[in-house]
This record gives structure tokens, sequence and C-alpha cells, in this order.
């Protein structure tokens, strides 16, 4: 399951001179430090992931990427899409049924009108690998047991939720999968899902990358662009983060146009990515505006972040 982000890394971070962050942040990326990678992806502005959505991170560095360029440091993370649910949910008792069975009656439920392709989740894998495949993807001890173990052309049923963009449990959908054994011991997985509209992205997460670019003090705008640009070309990763002590307004609303998110080593009043529609702000004239021209406000609030 996701984990929270603690707040210390980024405040360690900010205390650190300029010389001494590159250090630090370079040091973080060797080590694979968790909370500082995760800081990185969850605290840039505007964030890459979302606590709730981040699984498993792990970083590199020193990436050439020409005979004269290298690349400061590239984050591997891992985003997730769904999750198990922790309670059955209330519809037709076949369909509710957490044990294997046969597919469900298409249309008997509003959760389950429409049906998904078949997926393969391993093909030919060892038994040690089918058991981490399901391990990693949030199933229990039993249930590892009754997947790898079920009669032929059985399935076994479980209910998942999506994850919205802020983490939080969308509409459920019912999963099947089911085992096919073979005589040289190994197995194939595979499943189909059944959900209301929309069709699950992947069994459970996805695995992206994000460069990381660390400014040099007196290095101009342009030149940060056109390296960070080359590199997105050499190694085809779209996502990057810029590490830097300071920025203007201007500088900043530049690199987040292009794409790029900005993790400061120095606390800044940045504007953030904003919806007057729903936005909290009283004394604001544009709030409640489904139409606004606004994308990026310092002022913009949620009803969570009212004091």
């Amino acid at each position: 399951m996701p984990r929270s982000v603690p707040a210390s890394p980024r405040q360690e971070v900010r205390a650190k001179s300029g010389s001494m962050i590159h250090d630090q942040i370079q040091i973080a990326l060797a080590i694979a430090e968790e909370p500082t990678l995760r800081s990185l992806l969850t605290n840039s502005t505007p964030p890459i992931a979302c606590s709730q959505r981040l699984g498993a991170v792990r970083s590199a560095i020193g990436i050439p990427i020409s005979p004269q360029r290298t690349l400061d440091g590239l984050i591997h993370y891992e985003d997730i899409h769904c999750v198990l649910t922790d309670a059955p949910v209330r519809t037709d008792p076949q369909l509710a049924q957490p044990n294997w069975g046969n597919l469900p009656r298409q249309g008997t439920t509003d959760l389950t009108r429409c049906e998904s392709e078949m997926h393969t989740l391993g093909q030919n894998i060892a038994m040690a690998q089918a058991i981490s495949l399901l391990e990693h993807s949030g199933f229990t001890v039993e249930q590892i047991d009754q997947i790898l173990n079920l009669p032929q052309e059985a399935w076994h049923k479980t209910w998942w939720h999506h994850l919205d963009n802020q983490g939080n449990c969308a509409t459920p959908f019912l999963r099947l999968i089911r085992t096919l054994r073979y005589t040289d011991g190994t197995f194939t997985i595979q499943y189909k899902d059944y959900f209301a509209q929309d069709k699950p992205l992947c069994f459970q997460s996805q695995q992206l990358q994000v460069l990381i670019e660390i400014q040099p003090k007196l290095q101009s705008f342009s030149k940060t662009l056109e390296k960070i640009n080359y590199a997105r070309m050499q190694l085809g990763v779209e996502k990057a983060i810029l590490i830097c002590n300071s920025l203007s307004e201007l500088e900043l609303k530049g690199f987040i146009s292009q794409g790029i998110s900005i993790y400061s080593a120095e606390p800044q009043a940045f504007p953030v990515r904003s919806n007057c529609a729903v936005c909290m702000t009283e004394t604001c004239p544009l709030r409640g505006t489904q139409d606004s021209p606004v994308v990026m406000c310092h002022r913009f609030c949620l009803e969570g972040c009212i004091s």
C-alpha cells in the first residue's frame, strides 16, 4: 500500500547551503534514500506524484546522455492505480462471493455492466515468481494459495477500487483472476475486469520515470531548459524536476509551462495550479467561476487548508 511522506526531508534540504544542497541530493539519489526521493516526487511544484498513489521508488545518478553531457539523476517510481477493497461491496450475492466461481452474468449490476479483454499478468513463470507477483499486487497469503490452486476453468473474484488523482478510492470494480498450470511446473496468470464505466488502466500500477536536474547557481534559464530538453529527447522521459535555490516568478512560470516541476531548496511562495470553481478563498471575486482563465494562483485554497 502507498505510504505517507514525512515532512522532515524537505526541511532538512532547505537548511543546506547552495553547494551542500547539490551534494545532499546527489547522495540521496546515489543511495536511493527513500524519504528524500518521495519528497522530491510529492513536494515539487506542481507535484509529480500523489503520496497515496506512490509505490516503490528507486534512483540512479550520473547518467551519460552524450559524450559531453551527464544527467544529474533519474527516479523510477511506481504509480498505483487501484487497490483491493478492505470490505465487501454490496451487490448481487453471486458477484459479492469472494472465493472462486464462474464468470458473472454481464449486466447483472450497474457496477459490472462493462467487460474488459483478457490480460496476462505473468506467463510461464515459476511458482516463486507467481507468489512474488501476487504479493506485490496486494493479495494475502490465503488469497494467493486459492489463486494458485484454482480448479480448472474457475476464477478467483475480488473487488478493487480505482484511485483518483488525489489518491482517494473511486468507483469499485470486479476483478476475476485465473491460473493456468503446466506440466513443467510453471504458471500463467490471467485476469479480466468488470466495471461500471471507466476501464482500469492496468492490473495495479505503472512504472514511470522522472529526470532530476540540479541547477548550478549561475546557470541561465535558457541553458537549464536546453539541458533538460536534451535529456528528455535522449532518454525518452517526459517528466522532469528542477532543484534550485531560488527562482523569480517569471522563471517559475516559464519552467512549469514547459512541463518541468520545481523543487526549491529555500522557502518560496510559489503559485500553484488552481481551480476557481472549487477554491475556498472567500475574498476572491473569481471564487466559484466555472470557466475562469486562471491556472496558477498564490491564493488557491481547498476547504482542508482553511484554519
